[in-house]
């Protein structure tokens, strides 16, 4: 029983961090001139990330936000798919 409550706790730790370190990497690998597009920053948006991996609950929300509201606008205007709508 003591295993499965050690396994449980750091599949519960590493499923935030692993989504905190995916929002870190894309932001850092999209171009700045692409956030600029989609009228965001991309040095605010690494350094969320890369705290919010320090604090999982934090991190969690931070980089959530980021892959489900920034992370499709940013992709669109460094796709060219920028058309002045909703910027998020």
């Amino acid at each position: 029983m003591h295993v499965v409550v050690v396994i449980l706790g750091i599949v519960i730790v590493s499923i935030p961090l692993a989504l905190s370190l995916w929002a870190l990497l894309d932001a850092a690998h999209r171009p700045e001139w692409a956030f600029a597009l989609a009228g965001r920053s991309r040095v605010v948006w690494v350094a969320a990330c890369g705290i919010g991996i320090l604090f999982n609950v934090v991190g969690l929300c931070v980089s959530a936000w980021y892959l489900v509201r920034i992370r499709p606008v940013v992709a669109a205007a460094e796709s060219g798919q920028v058309d002045g709508g909703d910027l998020g």
